[in-house]
C-alpha cells in the first residue's frame, strides 16, 4: 500500500509527521506523491479558523485528484473536534495517529479519536542522514489554558521526553551528518525530566557539554521562562544559537489578562531590553494576535506601539478566530473580521519595516551559515545565521549542509544576499 501526508500547523506537527512517515514505511508502506496513494494522511492544526478551512480546502483537493483514495484526518483538529470529519473517512486522535497501521485494513471505517495523550514511541530507530536540519520534539502538551487557545484540549497535559533517550538521539543525529537541531514542543519552557527533576535550562547546559550536532535552536519559549540565568546559559553558549520566539499575543494589559496571560507590558519590556543587553546580536520574534474580543482601536494602538518601540526583529501576526471549547468561544466576537484584516495588515507593515532595519544593521558583517540544497530563484542556496537571518549565497553545491562563513552584502528583493568567504568542516566558532 502507499500513503502521502500532508502537514499544517507548527513544528511539533511536522515532527510528528515525521515519527508517522517513518513508522509507516517501517511497516512495508511506501511514501509516494498524492495522485497515486492509497491513503491520504492529514495530520491537521487546529489552532485557528483558517488553520480549519486549510484542511476543508486540502480534502476537497485531495479527493479531485485522487478520488479511489481513503482520507485519514489525524492529530489535533481529529482529537479537539472529532465531529467535524469534513468528508474523510476516518478520524484518528493524538495516540491513534502513530498507529495508523492498524486501521488500514478496515475499508471504509470511520474510527473516534481515543483520549489518550502519549509521547510517541522511542525514536531512536530510524533518525535521518545528513539533512541540514532536524526539529526535534522534546515535549508535547500544555497546562496553561489561554482562554482564546484549544491546544491543551487538542494536546493534553504537558509531557516530557526523558533526558537520557534527548541526549541519545541527539549524538546519533550528530553521526549521521545532522549540522542544527531545533528543540521544539507544545510548551518547551515547562519542560522538566521525570527522573531527575531537571528543567530546560538544566537541559541546555547538559547539551552544551553532550555529543551534539554543531547547532541548537530553541523555538517558541514562553517570556515568563526568560531570566537572568536562562540568558547567561544562551549567552555563553558555543552551540545554543541567538534567536528567540515570543509568544508575546497582545501589549495592552488588559487584553493579556483577559486572554490569560500572566505578564503586563512592562514585564516584556523589561524581558526584551534583557535579552538585548544579555545577549549580543540576538534576534527576537513574536507571536501577536489581532481582534481578540473587546479589543477596541486604544488596545490595538498600545499593542503597534510597543512593538513599533521595542528592538525586536519580526512579528508572526495572526487574527483571532473563535474555537469551540475555549475559553473566550463565551465571549461575544465582537471585532469585525474586516477590523481584524486592517489592524494585521498595519501590523505587516511594521514588520517588514523591521526585518530590513535588522538586516541592514549586518550589511557588510560575516556571519555563519548551514546552507541548504535546495535552489531559489535557479541561482541561490540559502542558509541562517546565528540569530536566524535567511542569507541568500550562489549555488555551489559542495556548501551543502557545511558550516560556512558568508559576508552579508546587500538586500535585494527582499532577500539578504551573502558571498562566501571560506569554507570550514568544523569551525572553532562552535567548538
Amino acid at each position: 500500500m502507499k500513503f502521502f501526508i500532508h502537514t499544517t500547523g507548527c513544528k511539533a506537527n511536522q515532527w510528528d509527521s515525521y515519527i508517522i512517515s517513518n513508522k509507516l514505511q517501517k511497516e512495508g508502506l511506501t511514501l509516494c506523491s498524492l495522485p497515486y496513494a492509497d491513503f491520504i494522511i492529514i495530520n491537521a492544526c487546529t489552532l485557528t479558523g483558517r488553520a480549519e478551512r486549510d484542511i476543508k480546502r486540502f480534502i476537497n483537493r485531495g479527493r479531485s485528484i485522487n478520488e479511489k483514495a481513503k482520507v485519514i484526518l489525524a492529530g489535533c483538529h481529529a482529537q479537539a473536534y472529532p465531529d467535524k470529519a469534513f468528508g474523510a473517512d476516518i478520524i484518528l486522535g493524538q495516540n491513534d495517529k502513530f498507529h495508523i497501521e492498524r486501521f488500514l485494513n478496515k475499508e471504509g471505517c470511520f474510527v473516534k479519536s481515543t483520549r489518550a495523550f502519549p509521547m510517541e514511541e522511542s525514536i531512536i530507530n530510524g533518525l535521518p542522514e545528513g539533512r541540514t536540519r532536524f526539529f526535534f520534539k522534546i515535549q508535547d502538551g500544555c497546562d496553561k489554558f489561554c482562554s482564546y487557545c484549544i491546544v491543551p484540549y487538542a494536546r493534553g497535559k504537558s509531557r516530557n521526553r526523558p533526558i537520557s533517550e534527548i541526549i541519545e538521539v541527539m549524538k546519533l543525529l550528530k553521526k549521521r551528518g545532522i549540522k542544527e537541531v531545533v528543540l521544539t514542543g507544545i510548551e518547551i519552557s515547562s519542560y522538566k525530566d521525570s527522573t531527575t527533576g531537571m528543567d530546560l535550562k538544566g537541559l541546555l547546559n547538559l547539551l552544551e557539554k553532550s555529543d551534539t550536532p554543531q547547532r541548537i535552536r530553541i523555538s517558541s519559549i514562553d517570556p515568563l521562562y526568560i531570566d537572568r540565568e536562562f540568558i547567561k546559559t544562551v549567552a555563553h553558549s558555543k552551540k545554543i544559537t541567538k534567536s528567540l520566539h515570543i509568544p508575546l499575543q497582545s501589549g495592552s494589559d488588559r487584553i493579556l489578562e483577559t486572554m490569560g496571560r500572566k505578564y503586563s507590558k512592562e514585564f516584556i519590556m523589561d524581558t526584551v531590553e534583557m535579552l538585548k543587553k544579555g545577549i549580543e546580536d540576538i534576534g527576537i520574534g513574536m507571536d501577536v494576535m489581532v481582534g481578540f474580543p473587546t479589543e477596541d482601536e486604544d488596545a490595538f494602538l498600545e499593542t503597534y506601539r510597543l512593538l513599533d518601540t521595542i528592538d525586536i526583529y519580526y512579528l508572526h501576526i495572526f487574527p483571532y478566530s473563535v474555537r469551540k471549547g475555549a475559553t473566550s468561544s463565551s465571549m461575544k466576537d465582537d471585532v469585525p473580521e474586516s477590523i481584524k484584516k486592517e489592524r494585521a495588515y498595519r501590523l505587516k507593515k511594521l514588520d517588514i519595516n523591521k526585518r530590513k532595519v535588522f538586516y541592514n544593521r549586518f550589511i557588510g558583517k560575516k556571519a555563519w551559515i548551514i546552507p541548504e540544497g535546495k535552489v531559489y530563484k535557479g541561482l541561490y542556496m540559502r542558509g541562517y545565521t546565528d540569530n536566524y537571518i535567511p542569507i541568500y549565497i550562489p549555488y555551489k553545491k559542495g556548501l551543502e549542509n557545511n558550516l560556512t562563513e558568508v559576508t552579508i552584502k546587500r538586500i535585494h528583493d527582499n532577500m539578504v544576499i551573502g558571498e562566501t568567504s571560506k569554507q570550514y568542516a568544523a569551525t572553532p566558532y562552535f567548538f
